[in-house]
């Protein structure tokens, strides 16, 4: 009968698994030097090998003839384990014997010493599907097991675990496998089975997988039941990477605003059968592929595409934004939800796309951003014309003789400027802190320059600086008129500021009256 790829080829040796060197390595070390844990927990994404590194640990505790922690795969008793004909070595399915009263079997079990190998060996697949009561039932054999047991944990879901399951176990971590160790166990597993894999093939496979060995095997078995020639075009067809036509097509209404056309396209996907809610994840995909290349220089190791696809997203994504991507990502995540609660599915779809491809109809901050995005483009780019005032066509007598020549550019006459002080209350709107330092300088100019007189050290080094020479100049044009060119020039005194008149000082009423009465001629002698 016919055994599946993942299957025939699963690893059955330490040195057969591929990319989690340092779980195999830390194993064959302890199985060298029978430093040996009771209970161990292997925890990963599917596909990376915990499963086998269980059953080969199991075989590696009872070989007879252990080969530098392998084990030999030849004695009675690896052969035993392999064939189920031993049976000190259980494998159970912690997704359907998850009960209290199956870990008491188990427990009542373990009790008895093995029949055939050196240990009784427990593996427990996707242990984190135990109920509460099971996992109680098991921590007090997990933590102090007979001499003769030995448990080996794997789960997809660690966090799952109770804290008193964690800390009774020797936890390893299975990390993703890298896509060159993925292409290159497929290389020679196709040089092994008989037929041809091309290496963009190979490449295209890993990144599909994902991490997962067992993935990138029941796919390469897929490609090579049609064909003996593995390529990328046939990997693409399997895996179902082609025929995105229309993610690109939405794409593109949305960014030239076409809702009509966006609109027809729902229309007949709604009419061959398409999932709503697939078809806003298959968008998500799309234009998280498209903020991958806005985000990253080279993004071709973090998209699953082929080459031509690649070229195609790397074109559309130079039309759009980062702003608008993330704004689009942000509306089809709601859509996706709001799909999810069982709302008219097709409706919800239709006013996702309405509000994309209708920016006004938005009035969300992401939104805003967007079209604020739109506009910094525009000018940037000169996408975007500055409208000219309207000038009224002048009359047949004014256009008689010649037109006036353009008025000359505007100079300031030498001598101290007067309107300086006029300079620093203009400064003072946009530049208060620069403002409140110029209070005591003045201005003069010579030949066209302007100098300015401070008896300030301070202020001649916070006009290197590039901001407050702008600020100044700026607020110099405001007033004046003109760009002429500034410095600064030191003088021993404050600058020339009138003071102010002196206040009068009050005078006694009574005195005042007397005055006037004597120079109204009236004689207050006699009183």
């Amino acid at each position: 009968m016919y055994r599946a790829l993942y299957r025939t080829w699963r690893p059955q040796t330490f040195s057969d698994v591929v990319g989690q060197q340092h779980v195999t390595n830390t194993l064959q070390n302890e199985l060298k030097a029978n430093k040996l844990a009771h209970a161990y927990l292997f925890t990963g994404s599917r596909g990376t090998g915990k499963t086998s590194c269980a059953k080969i640990l199991s075989k590696a505790v009872n070989c007879e003839n252990l080969q530098d922690g392998n084990p030999c795969n030849e004695c009675e008793v690896c052969r035993g384990i392999d064939s189920g004909a031993i049976l000190d070595v259980v494998e159970i399915d912690a997704a359907s014997n998850n009960g209290v009263d199956n870990i008491r079997d188990l427990r009542d079990e373990a009790n008895y010493t093995p029949v055939r190998a050196k240990y009784r060996v427990y593996i427990i697949d996707e242990v984190h599907m135990l109920s509460v009561g099971a996992f109680n039932a098991l921590l007090k054999t997990l933590e102090e097991p007979p001499e003769h047991v030995k448990f080996i944990l794997a789960t997809t879901e660690v966090h799952k675990l109770p804290a008193t399951i964690l800390s009774r176990c020797q936890r390893f971590d299975f990390k993703r496998i890298e896509p060159q160790d993925i292409a290159g166990r497929l290389n020679f597993v196709a040089e092994r089975e008989g037929f041809a894999l091309e290496n963009e093939a190979a490449s295209l496979i890993a990144k599909i997988a994902d991490g997962g060995m067992r993935d990138a095997l029941s796919l390469l078995d897929q490609c090579a039941s049609q064909s003996k020639n593995v390529t990328a075009d046939l990997v693409s067809n399997v895996a179902g990477l082609t025929g995105h036509d229309h993610l690109f097509l939405l794409a593109d209404c949305i960014k030239n605003n076409d809702c009509a056309k966006a609109l027809s396209v729902i229309n007949d996907l709604h009419n061959s059968s398409c999932d709503m809610e697939r078809l806003c994840t298959q968008l998500i995909d799309h234009y998280r592929n498209l903020m991958i290349i806005r985000s990253v220089k080279q993004p071709e190791g973090l998209i699953v595409c082929t080459a031509a696809e690649l070229k195609q997203l790397e074109t559309q994504a130079m039309s759009y934004t980062l702003e608008h991507i993330m704004h689009i990502l942000g509306v089809l995540e709601v859509t996706c939800g709001n799909l999810r609660k069982g709302l008219n599915r097709r409706v919800e779809t239709e006013m996702a796309f309405v509000r994309l491809c209708t920016p006004n109809l938005d009035s969300s901050v992401d939104a805003l951003l967007k079209r604020v995005a739109a506009v910094e483009t525009a000018v940037r780019t000169g996408a975007v014309a500055v409208q000219q005032p309207v000038v009224s066509q002048p009359s047949a007598e004014e256009n008689a003789p010649a037109q006036p020549a353009a008025p000359a550019p505007k100079t300031l006459p030498d001598g101290e400027l007067g309107c300086w002080t006029d300079v620093i209350q203009e400064l003072k709107t946009f530049n208060l802190p620069l403002a409140s330092m110029m209070f005591n300088t003045y201005a003069v100019v010579k030949d066209g320059v302007v100098n300015i007189c401070h008896n300030s050290a301070f202020l001649v080094g916070k006009f290197k600086d590039e901001e407050s020479r702008k600020d100044l100049k700026k607020a110099f044009y405001n007033i004046t008129g003109t760009d002429c060119l500034m410095k600064f020039k030191k003088i021993a005194e404050p600058a020339n500021i009138p003071e102010p008149e002196p206040i009068p000082h009050e005078t006694d009423p009574l005195a005042d009256l007397l005055s006037r009465a004597q120079a109204s001629g009236i004689d207050i002698s006699s009183n």
